[in-house]
């Protein structure tokens, strides 16, 4: 039997990429995909492991420039336009010194502009206008401290801070669990926005809600990674309901309870 002729069909279509630097225990590959539009593709690399507990000390250690060389140089044979370091601790230990020489390190390294997920708090801070900043993070009190002294560099004042004092296995937080951490953190403050910490924290689904309840802009780890490195290639990253993303979303919508499920 003759094989069709699918010639017509042509190649795939063309995507641009968005390299990603995580740590080693980087579990949630699949949400961060989640803020992709489909012309964008994600290559990920990771950080060599560590015998090491979610730190202070972990947190230099997966941020170490050496580090970031040889990471970025193993993104570069897939020729990405962006480099995207997804760490909140890991580029926020260093303030914002830090985070400035890890990115021109990185750039150095790929010769492609590159942004932190630290980095990209301060810009989406700064796009929102926002001065006064409630936090949430699954760390300890050391590394909770380390983020709020961060954020006070950039002159933006914590209203209030909740943190879950885990030290592994963060991806399996509960939605619920980061709903409930939420509204401590922002009750009775007034916060001009809510920020969640730690890329290995899932929240794509619990923004929209927490945005419609608590009336202000809800930022994460993920969302602020992914707004930042596609905002370098011109595009916009993709999320309903989502301030940050869309000006629309700032109406704060109340959600049908069908959009709620997996909160518990």
């Amino acid at each position: 039997m003759e094989s069709p002729d699918i010639t017509f069909l042509g190649g795939p279509r063309p995507q641009r990429g968005v390299g990603v630097v995580a740590p080693f225990d980087f579990a949630l590959d699949r949400e961060l995909w989640r803020w992709v539009p489909d012309d964008i593709s994600l290559h990920l690399t990771r950080t060599p492991f560590v015998p090491v507990e979610v730190s202070l000390d972990l947190a230099r250690r997966v941020s170490e420039h050496e580090t970031l060389d040889e990471a970025v140089r193993t993104l570069n044979a897939v020729s990405p336009e962006v480099v995207a370091y997804a760490c909140t601790s890991g580029s926020f230990v260093g303030g914002i010194a830090g985070e400035r020489a890890m990115c021109e390190a990185m750039t150095r390294a790929g010769t492609v502009p590159s942004v932190t997920t630290s980095g990209a708090l301060l810009e989406a801070l700064a796009e929102l206008g926002a001065g006064r900043a409630a936090l949430v993070t699954p760390y300890t009190e050391s590394v909770t401290r380390a983020l709020e002294e961060y954020v006070a560099q950039a002159g933006v004042a914590v209203t209030g801070c909740a943190y879950m004092g885990l030290t592994r296995h963060i991806w399996k937080v509960r939605y619920r669990d980061v709903a409930d951490m939420a509204r401590r953190a922002a009750r009775g403050r007034a916060a001009d926005v809510l920020f969640i910490s730690c890329t290995n924290l899932p929240t794509y689904d619990v923004i929209p809600q927490l945005e419609a309840e608590l009336r202000i802009p809800v930022l994460s780890a993920n969302q602020v990674t992914m707004w930042a490195a596609l905002r370098r290639l011109g595009t916009r990253a993709v999320g309903p309901y989502q301030a940050l993303l869309e000006e629309s979303a700032r109406e704060w919508p109340v959600l049908p309870e069908e959009q709620q499920e997996g909160w518990t």
